[in-house]
């Protein structure tokens, strides 16, 4: 069997983190990464450089075999270089940078627990703070994933509207109630969100203040949330409010006047023109520019809606614009856009509401069978429904890469921005998210199969190919 030469190979990890944390970020990767599993490891050792702090460490095969030898430079982005040995497998490289990517994210979770965030839309007509309301609780669960409350008050809803109408009209009001929901679906996600982007107001600005320890329990003792909208507010007036860019000197200044002395070290400050992001996308769709709607929650997620392109909409959350470089953003941007371009809502849709009306109108006459039999039945049809919606999120992932050309971009974003489900589907495989109630395939087989796309432009039929794919992996998983 001939033996294949990998090649030294780079990738970078857009971060976060601000420069005064760079170390900590090396030492949070030697303690989660390296010191567990310290038998994998040999030669780890830091320096620096020109004043950029590195990493190093070989990662070593339990058999000896081969060896990767691994530079990882803090910075933004993180720099990482393996140098990999003859016999090294190619799935060990994608392992340690899947590795890496994880504790990275891990380590961003834990700073985002000590660290301000102020974000800003700019326009002519400033839209004031609010505080968390019932809507953006519930656009909160939608994003984690949390169903549970919406699916009660549907089941509360159906069974008042069986009382009031009987059981002759109830189904079909139901269903052309849920066909309302869906043909306004984009008005009614659009009052969930908190600001618009226009072309006339196309960049979300966002700031970054990692509070350093010895602050900390000052700041959440003595600034409640009106006090840090104060602040807020200053800066926007200071700045965005007059035409000028958000600078380190006049936020200094604005928290010094407020009481507080910030380190410009621990300071991120990025503008991104969302608004030039989804049309680049929308024009390689060769669609309309949806309406574009900005959450301000800290969930990193992004959802488009609508029963048509014309009439769409993709909201984005400011935990997305946070974690993701602009590239990965485009790429997500373009996997909502495929949703809309393709009417997945309508079609999905569709599906729930003839399985609906075939369980009421066909199975509920006999009443026995479903008495005995009726909860394994729901049960087994949402578990095909969800199966069904994993092909129509398996094409857009698809549709998105061969679209825009940017499968590994999309794959990065998908990895931040789901790190915790990558690692429980190491730990416990992935044939229960296969069968389980979730509209998403396993987030690895998504990873795994952008990655692998090598020519992504000489897929003809992306649904059918993704059914092929989602059918083929479950297979695998169940070992058949």
């Amino acid at each position: 069997m001939e033996m294949e030469i990998l090649e030294e190979q780079t990738f970078k990890i857009e971060t976060e983190v601000a420069p005064a944390y760079y170390n900590s970020l090396l030492l949070f990767i030697y303690q989660r990464y390296i010191v567990p599993f310290y038998r994998n490891f040999a030669n780890v050792r830091r320096w620096i450089l020109d004043g950029r702090e590195t990493l190093a460490f070989t990662f070593l095969d339990p058999n000896g075999l081969w060896y990767v030898d691994v530079e990882v430079t803090a910075g933004n982005p993180i720099e990482v270089r393996m140098r990999p040995s003859a016999y090294t497998p190619r799935n060990i490289l994608s392992k340690i940078k899947e590795d890496l990517i994880i504790v990275t994210q891990m380590y961003e979770d834990e700073l985002r627990r000590t660290t301000l965030y102020f974000a800003w839309v700019p326009s002519k007509e400033i839209v004031s703070e609010k505080k968390l309301t019932q809507r953006k609780k519930i656009l909160s669960q939608i994003f984690t994933g949390n169903m549970l409350l919406l699916f009660i008050i549907f089941i509360t809803f159906s069974y008042v509207v069986f009382v009031i109408a009987g059981p002759q009209y109830a189904p079909i009001i139901l269903i052309l109630s849920q066909f309302i929901l869906v043909l306004f679906a984009d008005k009614i996600i659009m009052r969930m969100g908190d600001w618009s982007i226009t072309a006339d107001s196309p960049q979300v600005h966002i700031l970054q203040y990692h509070i350093p320890p010895e602050d900390l329990e000052f700041i959440r003792q003595n600034y409640p949330r009106e006090r840090l909208l104060q602040i807020k507010r200053d800066i926007y007036n200071r700045t965005l409010a007059l035409g000028k860019s958000i600078d380190t000197q006049t936020v200094q200044e604005v928290f010094h006047e407020h009481g507080i002395n910030i380190r410009p070290e621990n300071l991120l400050i990025k503008s991104i023109n969302v608004y030039e992001i989804v049309k680049r996308a929308s024009k390689q769709f060769n669609m309309p520019i949806p309406k574009i709607r900005i959450a301000n929650i800290i969930v990193p997620n992004a959802a488009a809606t609508g029963p048509a392109p014309r009439f769409s909409l993709v909201l984005i959350t400011t935990g997305l614009l946070i974690q993701l470089d602009e590239e990965e953003i485009f790429a997500v941007v373009g996997h909502e856009i495929s949703h809309v371009k393709s009417r997945d809502p309508l079609a999905l849709f569709a599906i729930t509401s003839a399985e609906y009306l075939f369980r009421v109108y066909v199975l509920l006459p006999f009443f026995p069978i479903i008495f005995f039999f009726g909860l394994l039945y729901f049960f087994f049809a949402l578990s095909i429904i969800y199966f069904i919606a994993k092909f129509f999120e398996a094409r857009a992932d698809l549709e998105a890469a061969i679209v825009l050309g940017k499968p590994n971009a999309l794959a990065n974003a998908l990895r931040k921005i789901g790190y915790r489900r990558v690692w429980m589907e190491r730990a416990s495989g992935r044939i229960g998210n296969w069968l389980g109630m979730d509209p998403h395939p396993p987030l690895s087989f998504r990873i795994e199969r952008l990655e692998k796309l090598s020519e992504p432009e000489r897929i003809r039929h992306p649904f059918l190919q993704s059914i092929k794919d989602c059918v083929s992996d479950l297979l695998k998983d169940l070992g058949i």
